[in-house]
């Protein structure tokens, strides 16, 4: 089901600090959806959380995406949600194949075992992560059964 967008507070303002970092804002279904690029993604994420009129203090689901036929073929979905302000906003980063995303680990604690779900099911490794190991699969599995091509 298609919404028509709504005005987003976080959108704007990212747009406003952040102007280089966002390459797109979209919406689906009431969402706010925003692209954004991956170097400066610590400092964003702690913008969100701290901004007074953000406080987007609780990640409650980070998960990845393959798609094969991009050039950037992995898309990293990070959905956040404000406990007092009462919204939500979706990030997405696109990585390559081989290429490490920044942890989210020191802005969201809850980031910690969503990105070694991520690492171990699509082989996305986040730099600075404190345990980057499997954590559904044997440590003897080979390959990362969430890509499309495995």
């Amino acid at each position: 089901m298609l919404r028509a967008p709504v005005p987003s507070p976080a959108a704007d303002r990212l747009r406003e600090r952040f102007p280089e970092e966002v390459l797109e804002v979209s919406y689906y279904a009431g969402d706010v959806l925003v692209r954004l690029r991956k170097e400066r993604f610590q400092e964003i994420a702690r913008f969100l959380r701290d901004d007074p009129g953000l406080r987007f203090d609780y990640l409650s689901n980070l998960t990845a995406v393959h798609w094969p036929q991009k050039p950037k073929p992995f898309e990293i979905v990070y959905h956040l949600y404000s406990i007092g302000k009462r919204h939500r906003l979706t990030l997405k980063l696109e990585v390559q194949d081989g290429e490490e995303a920044p942890t989210a680990c020191g802005v969201w604690p809850t980031a910690n075992w969503h990105e070694r779900e991520v690492f171990d099911l699509f082989g996305i490794r986040f730099t600075g992560h404190p345990d980057m190991t499997r954590i559904l699969m044997t440590d003897e599995w080979v390959g990362h059964p969430l890509r499309k091509d495995y």
